[in-house]
């Protein structure tokens, strides 16, 4: 009988120890690029921001997944990534932003910045709970889907915790609210 609790107890300190190895430490490093995420994931909302210098413009992208298991007032289930990624505003002569017919920024097609949000089980809970922002991380890339490993995170969880209402998101819970509210 003891050597079948001791083969128990290996066991579940074997356990113990893969559960251990599998947590991961908060940060940048635990969000990955999304390749082809322009592709791959919905475009959902465009954003002007006049006050940049040089003004930019945001596209934002969900992950499929997320926007259908989505449901409005409920925070945004794990597995979400929202992808922000910014172009220069195209400039008349005047160094003004140039718009189009609906007087939106007209954009330069060169992204100059991706950055990744994204949530999983059990991420942030490592931080202090004036920087937390629920299950979310950030990371910050450029085109390519190199790591912009030499910017810090911190102005990303300082802005999207005056959000926290809408689950971290500036854009993603209203545009969910909006879309599935009519069709629910």
């Amino acid at each position: 009988m003891a050597h079948s609790w001791h083969i128990r107890g290996s066991g579940l300190t074997a356990s113990l120890a893969l559960l251990m190895a599998g947590s991961v430490a908060a940060g940048p490093e635990n969000v990955d690029f999304p390749e082809n995420y322009a592709g791959t994931f919905v475009r959902y909302t465009t954003v002007d921001k006049p006050d940049r210098d040089p003004p930019i413009i945001r596209f934002l992208y969900i992950n499929p997944d997320a926007l259908a298991e989505a449901r409005p007032g409920e925070p945004l289930p794990h597995g979400t990534v929202v992808v922000m990624e910014d172009h220069e505003a195209e400039l008349n002569e005047s160094g003004e932003p140039r718009r189009d017919a609906d007087g939106r920024f007209i954009p330069t097609h060169e992204v100059t910045n991706v950055f990744v949000q994204e949530k999983q089980p059990g991420w942030g809970a490592e931080y202090a709970e004036d920087k937390r922002n629920g299950e979310w991380e950030y990371a910050w890339f450029r085109s390519d889907g190199s790591r912009r490993d030499d910017q810090s995170m911190d102005s990303c969880f300082e802005c999207h915790r005056q959000v926290a209402d809408q689950d971290f998101t500036f854009t993603t819970a209203p545009f969910i609210t909006r879309i599935k509210a009519a069709t629910e």
